[in-house]
Formats: C-alpha cells, sequence, structure tokens
C-alpha cells in the first residue's frame, strides 16, 4: 500500500519530528509512504478568517498534489476536517455565488477527489489497515486531550485511546473535562487572547493534576497551545503528538 503524507505547514515549520514519526510508523507496518513536494496549507487559516476565496486556491493545490494517491494521511484532525468538511462548503458556496460553471465544476470536481481519500491518522490505522496494537513502547505516564476537530467533527472517539491502551509500558491517566477546548482554536487564540490563556490555563490545571508526565493529542496546533501554558507555569508535563508515542520502539523511544 502507498500512501500519500500530508504533513501540515504547522508541523513542516515548527514540529518536522512528528512528520518523521509518521514516516516510521508506517513504514514499520509495510506502508509506502510518499510526500508531494508540491503540497502546502491546507487553506484552514484563511478560510476560517474570511479569505475563502483565497483557500480555493490551496484547495486546488491540495487536490493537485495528491491527485496520484488511494490514501492521503495527516498527523492533524484538524486539517482533516478542513479537507472533508471545508472543502465541500468552499465548492457549495462558489455555486450559491453564481460563479461560473466552469469555476463551480472545477471546485466541486478537486474537493470529491479529496474527501473520501484523507484520513487522520488515527483513523487510518485502525479503520483502513485495521489495527490497534503497533507494536509501540513507550514507558511513560500519558494524558490524552481530545483535540475539538478530531472529537466534533471527524468523530474520532476512543481510536486514539485504542492505539494507546496497547502501547508497552505506557500508563495512560484521566483527564478531567477532556472534551474540553483547549482554548487555541487557531486564529481564535490571536484575536481573543484573554479567553484563550484562560481556556488554556483550565485545560493545563487538568492535565497537572492526572499526574502525569506527558500530554498528548492528533493535533501539534492544540500541543503548541498547552505546552506553552504548561511551559510558563513551570510545569514538567512535556506536549508530545500521538505519532511520536506510537512510532517509539524500546530501541527507539522519542
Amino acid at each position: 500500500m502507498r500512501v500519500g503524507l500530508f504533513v501540515t505547514c504547522v508541523n513542516d515549520t515548527l514540529y518536522p519530528r512528528t512528520g518523521r514519526a509518521v514516516v516510521s510508523l508506517l513504514e514499520r507496518l509495510g506502508v509506502e509512504v510518499d510526500f508531494p513536494a508540491a503540497q502546502s496549507c491546507c487553506g484552514q487559516p484563511l478560510s476560517n478568517t474570511g479569505y475563502r476565496h483565497r483557500a480555493e486556491a490551496l484547495m486546488l493545490r491540495y487536490a493537485a498534489a495528491f491527485q496520484g494517491h488511494e490514501y492521503v494521511v495527516t498527523p492533524s484532525a484538524s486539517c482533516a476536517a478542513m479537507v472533508r468538511e471545508g472543502y465541500p462548503r468552499i465548492a457549495a458556496r462558489a455555486a450559491v455565488e453564481g460563479r461560473s460553471r466552469a469555476e463551480v465544476e472545477r471546485l466541486s470536481k478537486a474537493a470529491a477527489r479529496v474527501v473520501t481519500r484523507t484520513y487522520e491518522l488515527t483513523e487510518f490505522l485502525v479503520d483502513v489497515l485495521g489495527v490497534t496494537d503497533v507494536g509501540a513502547y513507550f514507558p511513560h505516564t500519558v494524558t490524552y486531550h481530545p483535540t475539538c476537530h478530531g472529537l466534533r467533527m471527524l468523530g474520532l472517539g476512543d481510536r486514539p485511546r485504542r492505539l494507546l491502551e496497547h502501547v508497552r509500558g505506557l500508563e495512560l491517566r484521566e483527564l478531567a473535562g477532556a472534551e474540553e477546548c483547549c482554548g487555541f482554536g487557531g486564529t481564535f487564540a490571536v484575536k481573543n487572547p484573554a479567553v484563550s490563556a484562560a481556556m488554556g490555563a483550565d485545560k493545563t490545571r487538568a492535565i497537572r493534576k492526572t499526574g502525569a508526565r506527558a500530554v498528548c493529542a492528533v493535533d501539534n496546533s492544540c500541543l503548541m497551545h498547552i505546552g506553552g501554558t504548561l511551559s510558563r507555569e513551570g510545569s514538567g508535563v512535556r506536549p508530545v503528538h500521538i505519532a511520536e508515542i506510537l512510532a517509539g520502539t524500546e530501541g527507539r523511544v522519542l
């Protein structure tokens, strides 16, 4: 099986270890991973901030970059949700606006090509590969934060937890108020910094109470916000993407 890796701009810029972890994990499971150099941002920041027309170009770029792949895998529930939920809305909105038939058809076809082929990492592992035990080893206490896009838009459910529960050496600690937003919300954190910081403080307070030494999630954007708050509070809890946990083995723990 050959898949295309959509690493996302956040990971490419700030968290390259996560992308490498995805490749290591998938190759260990017998999957061939391709990285199309033409990929860029999924367009979510532009779309969420009201620049939907500018996001169209990124949507078309995404569809073209991954045209030859049966599956596209991304270590970001947020970006996967943009592709699966946001792209069809962009195409539909173009039709409502009375754009030319050719434009609407181009956008609609681009969205249709990638919506059913784009998977967040944990749902690809569980739903497509059919595995929950990936042979991982991570000898630490960990608590899991379910991010909003994964929880509410993709409906990841217990997939991440099922994967974590099969990691040897890992002790999973329950997080009170786990389903509450961490306060990041992309541009929300920029436009509403005081509210965002307060929500982040509530989340890190709950994380510290678990006694876990690491907090994991399926989105590094949320972990960036949580990790920044934990660092300012002087906490020793470290944020770690679930891909980095699942890529760990007894000879290689990240």
